[in-house]
């Protein structure tokens, strides 16, 4: 079956369809998968990347409900803003190569310096919401289906939260939401600065608060520096082992994820962020004799959980030391003691992990 949203449609209601509409896929009295599976303290957390993003185009209400549907514990919004300053869910502010934008404003193609770099394309922060929502959702790889192409919208903020909110109770389980900041430098640097915007949306549906099943994540220190003081959300450092946050390599401080992960530099993250989102290759290598790292280890000694990313079952991604079964690489990681993983296919985390 395929999924046709109405154009018109927003919010709570286009999350309702949804969920109605993979409810309509399942056969008559069957249960949704995980609906009654309780979250082991034990068992690491399965974070739908993008969404299903395997599965459907990425960052998607159908893409997230369908992660929901699978058994995700968290669901993923990238977040970047409108020119009119509403928070939406899109991987980067261009959009050239996950939407029909091409076709429908050819001529507001442009070049941008973004954290450094100069891309070429188009920018959600210029577009207003309402131009943005006539736009439809396509996969941005290749080698993925293509069959859901110019079926979704590109979905709020808002409207992932009332996605979330519902799924958790149709499910009798909460769906957990965790956003990113993206590029938050550069927004606040052309006036549309995201921290406030998503505490504001957070604080909107009820969820500005230590308990609330969100994580805030984001590969720059500053937001997280800012968000400490002004929410007990849990908030996550995102980092590469080569790279370095882009805020604090424009100050001058060019350390990488590798340098940031000392057991002293774990400490200091620790004074603002509850854990770090880590490329899979910091806690162990490709090759098959590679050994694990004591990054885990040395993270839970300053209090930090680890989440890992991001698990691909593709021969693109999936490293040569699982021998093609990306199920292997599932519980790998959950021996070497992680707390969340982030996958492109939240169903074969769920098989890895063993969940019913």
């Amino acid at each position: 079956m395929r999924f046709f949203l109405p154009r018109s449609g927003r919010g709570v209601t286009r999350a309702v369809v949804l969920l109605g509409l993979l409810s309509a896929c399942r056969p008559a009295g069957a249960t949704p998968i995980g609906a009654d599976r309780p979250v082991s303290a034990k068992s690491p957390i399965v974070i739908a990347h993008r969404g299903a993003s395997g599965h459907r185009p990425e960052h998607t209400l159908a893409s997230y409900a369908l992660a929901v549907a699978m058994g995700a514990d968290y669901i993923e919004p990238d977040l970047v803003a409108t020119k009119d300053g509403v928070l939406v869910a899109r991987h980067e502010n261009e959009i050239g190569g996950t939407t029909d934008v091409a076709t429908r404003f050819p001529a507001r193609r442009v070049s941008k310096v973004v954290d450094g770099d100069t891309v070429t394309g188009w920018f959600v922060e210029d577009f207003t919401y309402a131009e943005l929502s006539t736009l439809r959702a396509r996969e941005r790889l290749a080698f993925r289906s293509h069959a859901y192409d110019g079926q979704f919208a590109i979905p709020t903020f808002d409207e992932v939260l009332s996605l979330a909110d519902s799924a958790g109770r149709r499910r009798g389980r909460a769906v957990g939401v965790y956003p990113e900041l993206k590029h938050p430098t550069y927004f606040a640097s052309i006036g549309l600065p995201l921290e406030q915007r998503l505490l504001a949306r957070l604080r909107a549906h009820g969820l500005d608060r230590q308990d609330a099943p969100v994580f805030v994540q984001s590969f720059e220190v500053a937001p997280l520096r800012l968000l400490r003081p002004q929410t007990r959300l849990r908030l996550i450092l995102l980092l590469s082992g080569d790279g370095a946050p882009y805020d604090q390599a424009r100050a001058g401080d060019h350390r990488t994820g590798t340098a940031l992960t000392t057991p002293a530099g774990l400490r200091e993250i620790a004074k603002y962020a509850n854990g770090i989102g880590v490329n899979s290759r910091m806690l162990i290598g490709a090759a098959a004799d590679a050994v694990p790292s004591s990054l885990v280890r040395d993270a839970h000694a300053a209090g930090l959980a680890v989440h890992v990313w991001t698990l691909r079952p593709e021969a693109q991604f999936l490293a040569a030391r699982y021998n093609g079964d990306p199920l292997a690489e599932v519980r790998e990681f959950a021996r070497l003691g992680v707390d969340g993983m982030f996958g492109d296919f939240p169903d074969l985390l769920v098989k890895g992990l063993g969940r019913p």
